[in-house]
């Protein structure tokens, strides 16, 4: 498939069915985001994977708990795949993913954000080139400032230098793909 139109095509889910993603499949998604650009050719960035549903639940809902709805400035995301922006009810940050990757960089670098980026930009063009449906989701940092947080990076060895910027949920979508969404225009601007 054309890169351009996997862009195209990809879309955030944030409904899945309970089906485990293939470990294999899970293995490509994460090498995708290793061989992301990073700055300087420093690779300052490891990816900790929850491929257990069970774990990935709880994880979600320590996302969630760290979420605070006062911040937020309006707006609306999906009536098809709405976010925990749109449905107060959800409180699952990861929609119900059976698999979630954690993205961490190493504090206090001033490139860790595009670092951070690039890896999950990477991974959900590859999980959409295998069939994979894919979210990213912020509040990282937000979720292992918590206790029940800081107690999961000490358990999976998770050095002290490394801070958490992104997740990706992966799983299966339940009930219709989405739409694309209309194109703003004057988004762009070309000077020759």
């Amino acid at each position: 498939m054309d890169l351009l139109d996997m862009m195209k095509g990809r879309r955030s889910i944030r409904k899945y069915q309970p089906t485990q993603v293939p470990r294999e499949m899970v293995d490509k998604i994460v090498e995708a985001g290793l061989y992301a650009p990073n700055a300087g050719g420093g690779q300052r960035s490891m990816i900790v994977t929850l491929h257990n549903a069970e774990l990935t639940a709880k994880l979600g809902r320590l996302n969630f708990q760290a979420f605070d709805r006062s911040q937020l400035i309006g707006g609306h995301v999906s009536k098809e795949q709405p976010s925990v922006i749109d449905d107060p009810t959800i409180q699952n940050g990861f929609y119900g993913a059976p698999t979630v990757c954690i993205v961490f960089v190493q504090k206090d670098f001033l490139f860790n954000v595009a670092d951070a980026f690039c890896m999950v930009e990477n991974m959900v063009l590859e999980a959409y080139s295998l069939g994979v449906d894919s979210c990213i989701v912020s509040r990282a940092e937000d979720t292992f400032k918590l206790h029940e947080g800081k107690e999961l990076l000490a358990a999976w060895g998770v050095p002290e230098n490394m801070e958490a910027k992104a997740f990706v949920t992966l799983g299966f979508h339940e009930g219709e793909y989405p739409k694309e969404k209309p194109m703003k225009p004057g988004r762009s601007i070309v000077i020759e």
